[in-house]
């Protein structure tokens, strides 16, 4: 069976928000939940060399959640990023940088929000995902 996982318009309209506000450059951060639900998000500064065309999460921010969550905070769900001017499939310097380490990628384009997951060997698996009304 398919996985599908849920999460809140909220956090989607967040998500939007922050990557809008950082266009032309590719917005990033932390998605935060388990057992299929992501609850909230984390928008984190985008230290790329190259923040128009790619994302990497400032590793400050990834360490702090993930300090956290071993202190029984948040568990980590997983990352966002934008595609300004694409859509929202991973690209090719998506693919060559994704761990198969287990964690959704949820990627925006505009209006358009997709949710996958890093299988390894530059392969993603698409997730359906369900938006809550709240």
């Amino acid at each position: 069976m398919a996985m599908r996982v849920r999460i809140s318009r909220c956090v989607i309209e967040a998500i939007q928000r922050a990557a809008a506000e950082a266009e032309p450059r590719e917005a990033c951060g932390l998605l935060f939940g388990a057992d299929g639900q992501i609850a909230e998000m984390q928008v984190t500064e985008n230290v790329s060399e190259n923040p128009d065309r790619e994302f990497e999460i400032d590793p400050l921010a990834l360490f702090a959640a993930l300090k956290a969550e071993r202190a029984g905070g948040q568990k980590i769900a997983g990352y966002w990023h934008s595609h300004p001017s694409g859509d929202a499939t991973p690209s090719a310097t998506d693919a060559a940088m994704a761990a198969p380490d287990g964690k959704l990628w949820l990627i925006i384009a505009g209006d358009d929000a997709r949710l996958w997951r890093a299988t390894g060997g530059s392969a993603f698996n698409p997730v359906a995902m369900a938006v809550d009304l709240v």
